[in-house]
């Protein structure tokens, strides 16, 4: 129960990541409001979790839902200490091809959707006496991924962002880290490459020092231990859960 007496806002959490990560600091004993624009699958996940659990409608690039989404956390739960910037999308497109709007709407959920949730919900993260918050980027935000120059844009971004905002909240009592997780067989992934989550499950993962992709329930642990006082001395991180991918080339010269 390392996360008893926490009140987390999870975005992205109808499927995926988010809603292992959902999944996992309920277990762990924290009230968690769920947040997506996936409404259905959202309300049947949070009603699955029992009576410590909630889901609210969050367009995460809206600078007025955000505010909405805090006051109904408030309202249903009493406060907010720990915040999880999980939902994002992913587009495959060669560079040349990628139009402004295609470009912007990766960087306004992604990158936006992460510095608003922040912005928000720190004065009242504050208000509770201090907290945490995690922000979900990917390996892309350490280097570049072919074909997909909005993402990998956005997520070098969320890690810019937490590192500043660590050291700006540092001496108030809210710990900011950010976790980067390699190729995960979640549904985001899935669609990006048109296929089904099984199809994907099965497809070697040669690129991989561990041969398989992840699992989003081994990324959730992480996400937990930086939301619990395990972590309390750690802020400004950046927690790489990628099977060994940024470790270097596997199987390369002796």
């Amino acid at each position: 129960m390392r996360l008893q007496n926490r009140v987390a806002l999870v975005t992205g959490a109808a499927r995926g990541l988010g809603a292992s990560i959902a999944r996992a600091f309920h277990r762990e004993g924290a009230r968690v409001m769920l947040a997506d624009v996936r409404d259905e699958e959202g309300t049947v996940l949070a009603r699955s979790l029992g009576e410590r659990a909630d889901y609210l409608h969050l367009d995460v690039a809206s600078e007025d839902q955000w505010q909405g989404a805090l006051e109904v956390t408030e309202a249903r739960f009493g406060r907010l200490t720990t915040l999880v910037n999980n939902a994002g999308i992913y587009r495959l497109k060669p560079f040349t091809e990628i139009t402004l709007a295609e470009y912007m709407q990766v960087v306004g959920i992604n990158q936006v959707g992460c510095f608003l949730g922040m912005r928000t919900c720190v004065p009242a993260i504050l208000n509770a006496g201090g907290g945490s918050i995690v922000n979900i980027a990917s390996t892309a935000g350490l280097e570049g991924i072919a074909g997909a120059l909005p993402y990998t844009a956005s997520k070098h971004a969320v890690v810019g962002m937490t590192r500043a905002a660590a050291l700006e909240f540092a001496t108030r009592g809210i710990r900011v880290n950010v976790v980067c997780p390699g190729g995960m067989a979640t549904p985001l992934v899935a669609e990006s490459f048109n296929m089904s989550l099984e199809s994907l499950r099965s497809v070697p993962a040669e690129w991989s020092p561990m041969r398989r992709m992840g699992d989003p329930d081994e990324v959730a642990g992480t996400v937990v231990f930086l939301a619990s006082d395990d972590s309390s001395f750690t802020t400004g991180s950046v927690m790489v859960a990628d099977g060994g991918l940024m470790a270097g080339v596997p199987g390369g010269p002796q």
